[in-house]
């Protein structure tokens, strides 16, 4: 997994990430759902480690052009954890009230408390780059905001919180093939939007948008990932071996139990 991690300082040019590689996982897409399923298991239980301890927090991040797969990754990467065990923060175009504040105020709220493990579907990031490609702020705003979030991560890691960043990376052709899917399954038909199409215009503004956002906020305590996800199994592949493996990584212990329960008989 070390491969698809940026370092910090590195610049970032997305042509040089192939989106079809699936050198990041062993085997083929027939072995997946065994393999997946295996670290669901693994998941289930240090997720359960977490809440138990009551000490520390994670914060996944999921960011990535349209269609690259955010709600599948949580679907796919999260199933057979305990639905009490995390919480899925979506954020969409900011209401009244959080526009009445700063722009960190509505992620700020979300982020996870101790024994908590909270996934970001879109995110604070959302802040440097939609209102940068449709120009809601003047470029001064945006730009001194990657400090600012490299700040907020820093302050949210110190405070006892392991950030793991991933971007879905798929290439133009494939999020063109997943559009029209959309179109021609009448059960999928309600995802679609014309929206979508107006984005696609923007491809090129977003690459540009994205490569800086994976450029200047690859920080050594939050490093980002780029994820190539022209192919779902191997996507939710390596986003599950990421988490699972920073968990194990986080050596998390169940807490001592109450004094005297040795003594403790149940009639």
């Amino acid at each position: 997994m070390q491969k698809s991690i940026i370092p910090p300082g590195a610049t970032v040019r997305l042509q040089d990430w192939d989106s079809n590689d699936t050198s990041g996982v062993k085997g083929e897409k027939e072995d997946a759902p065994a393999q997946l399923a295996e670290l669901a298991r693994k998941l289930d239980t240090l997720q359960e480690v977490l809440y138990a301890e009551h000490l520390r927090k994670v914060l996944v991040i999921l960011q990535g052009m349209d269609t690259a797969g955010k709600d599948g990754t949580i679907r796919r990467v999260f199933d057979g954890v305990n639905p009490e065990g995390i919480r899925i923060a979506s954020f969409k175009a900011p209401t009244v009230p959080e526009l009445d504040h700063d722009y960190l105020w509505r992620a700020h709220r979300e982020v996870p408390g101790r024994g908590e493990l909270v996934v970001f579907n879109r995110s604070h990031y959302e802040d440097v780059l939609v209102v940068r490609v449709h120009e809601m702020v003047p470029p001064g705003v945006w730009e001194r905001r990657f400090s600012q979030i490299n700040d907020f991560e820093r302050m949210l890691t110190e405070e006892g919180t392991t950030i793991l960043k991933f971007f879905l990376h798929i290439d133009q052709k494939e999020q063109k093939k997943r559009l029209q899917q959309r179109l021609d399954d009448p059960l999928k038909r309600w995802k679609f939007s014309a929206a979508d199409l107006a984005e696609r215009t923007l491809w090129d503004q977003y690459t540009l948008a994205y490569e800086d956002v994976l450029s200047r906020t690859s920080t050594a305590w939050a490093p980002w990932r780029i994820i190539p996800s022209n192919h779902n199994w191997c996507r939710n592949l390596m986003v599950a071996q990421a988490i699972v493996s920073a968990l194990e990584e986080l050596d998390l212990r169940y807490p001592e139990p109450a004094a005297g329960l040795e003594n403790v008989h149940i009639d």
